[in-house]
């Protein structure tokens, strides 16, 4: 299997985000070289953005592949064979493919031979993927968290067993971990207590439903989920969104991701006792949030986006609302985030602790802030640009140390970046609509297209497969939590059962975007 320089195999058509796809021109491979061709493209540059089966006819699955090449900006979209059984396992040799397969043997019960750590990865979940002679019954399926744990044997070496249920008002997870006195050898993460089924109820959409099921499957990220979604619509019947309106679209997005990224710094200050910047970004924190309520009425942007474009515009004195908040809100925040950096009590938890390897990070296939944190510029807003990021340059940020002082510093400086470039799209708002009816049961018929979004946590994947009828056969979504969960588990081991609640701040995933 030949390979071309951009790490995609050749035959295999190189695609633009956003661009649809007729079904008819996907490579079809067997299933071996299915297989080599995803591990080839890995292995030479690639990267797998989504993996995962779709019904066929006679109760067979097609498994379907989407890679991307960071460095040219494309993507490549493949088949394999129809599937009945099993078929041999990516994982070994592709550890990106870990997860998505885990996904596939669950819901489809096609069984990836050979793979090192078969379980259930959300439990009851099936999707409606469901293999109609092979699924055990519901009331007969594992309930989660109910499964043997790895466990590492040894003299004095004990478990200790945190959540699912945690203090506060926090989603369901629960962590084990295998520790000799306070030093941790492996944790393992086990999730599936948020599965809601969105998958299986976005199939035969769109309907009235769908786009509340996109802003709120993960609801720190509406914005970001809802993008992806209206951006596969509009692809799908061809709808030009106009100028105002796709930036009205980013600076949304902006604002989501400054809320998130001072609110998480403000709690990882909390977890080190760091009382000063935990209080103040809490404040700003909402400060960010009520800005977006100034777009649309709402802090976290429910009913601001819809396919076509935005439901609600900026006048003048809104604008100039916003770029006077901004301002004072970016003031405060590096009064209370210079504290931090200023602490050597701070500096001596955040600075080599919770490390996860540049070469770690693309073995797993890491995406957004994590990734960035190990120095690799893996950014949609560059890589992949699409709306206003076309024609507005955002600064790319990365540091290189992979611990959570990385982790924490990449988002300060995303911060500095986030601020400046709203101030920019604010200036530059030009005349024009801000929506666009778009007739969503006309969808293009038999075809495929990929929305790849950079929300705050990182790379957003929505795929989605018509039939004949131009209705969704299949909708797949990413979150990035789902790429990213697994570096947490390894930023744990060596370190100290008590930095697990820095470390796992310090990632910030998602409960819910993992078990959709």
């Amino acid at each position: 299997m030949s390979i071309t320089s951009d790490g995609i195999v050749n035959g295999l058509p190189c695609i633009r985000n956003g661009q649809v796809v007729p079904i008819q021109d996907v490579p079809i491979l067997a299933i071996a070289e299915f297989r080599e061709a995803v591990i080839s493209s890995v292995e030479a540059g690639a990267r797998i953005n989504a993996l995962f089966a779709k019904p066929s006819q006679n109760n067979l699955f097609r498994i379907v592949a989407v890679l991307a090449n960071d460095s040219m900006g494309t993507l490549s979209i493949l088949f394999s064979e129809k599937i009945g059984d099993a078929y041999q396992s990516l994982t070994p040799e592709c550890p990106q493919a870990h997860g998505f397969e885990r996904e596939i043997a669950e819901q489809s019960r096609i069984i990836p031979q050979g793979h090192p750590w078969l379980k259930p990865i959300r439990f009851a979940s099936t999707n409606g993927l469901e293999h109609p002679t092979k699924n055990p019954p519901i009331e007969q399926r594992a309930l989660p968290g109910m499964t043997d744990y790895f466990q590492v044997q040894g003299e004095e070496v004990h478990e200790v067993g945190v959540g699912p249920v945690h203090a506060g008002i926090i989603e369901p997870g629960h962590f084990r971990f295998q520790c000799h006195g306070e030093h941790v050898f492996h944790l393992e993460i086990s999730l599936g207590y948020q599965h809601r089924g969105i998958e299986r109820a976005l199939v035969g959409g769109p309907g009235k439903r769908t786009i509340h099921f996109m802003e709120t499957l993960a609801g720190d990220t509406t914005i970001g989920h809802t993008t992806a979604y209206c951006e596969i619509v509009e692809s799908l019947t061809e709808c030009k969104v106009g100028v105002r309106a796709q930036i009205l679209r980013s600076l949304a997005l902006e604002l989501e991701r400054l809320a998130n990224h001072v609110g998480d710094l403000g709690a990882l200050a909390s977890d080190v006792g760091f009382l000063p910047t935990a209080s103040y970004c809490g404040r700003i924190r909402g400060d960010f949030l009520n800005m977006t309520a100034v777009l649309c009425g709402s802090r976290f942007g429910r009913s601001f986006m819809r396919p076509g474009g935005v439901q609600f515009d900026l006048e003048p004195r809104h604008i100039t609302d916003l770029s006077n908040r901004l301002s004072k809100a970016l003031h405060d925040a590096k009064t209370a985030i210079d504290l931090l950096w200023d602490s050597s009590s701070v500096m001596a938890r955040f600075e080599s602790t919770g490390t996860v390897t540049r070469t770690v990070c693309e073995d797993l296939g890491l995406v957004g802030l994590p990734a960035r944190a190990t120095g690799l510029p893996r950014d949609v807003r560059h890589a992949f640009p699409s709306g206003s990021y076309r024609f507005f340059h955002i600064p790319l940020c990365t540091w290189d140390t992979g611990d959570v002082f990385a982790r924490a510093y990449v988002r300060w400086l995303e911060i500095q970046h986030s601020v400046q470039f709203v101030q920019e799209l604010l200036k530059a708002l030009p005349a024009g609509p801000v929506g666009t009816a778009v007739e969503v049961d006309s969808l293009a018929p038999n075809a495929i297209v990929v929305s790849l979004v950079e929300g705050w946590r990182g790379e957003i994947c929505h795929v989605a497969i018509t039939d004949p009828q131009g209705k969704f056969e299949r909708y797949k979504i990413v979150d990035p939590s789902f790429h990213n969960w697994m570096g947490l588990a390894l930023a744990l081991r060596g370190q100290q059962i008590s930095d697990f609640p820095l470390c796992n701040k310090s990632f910030n995933l998602s409960y819910c975007g993992h078990d959709l």
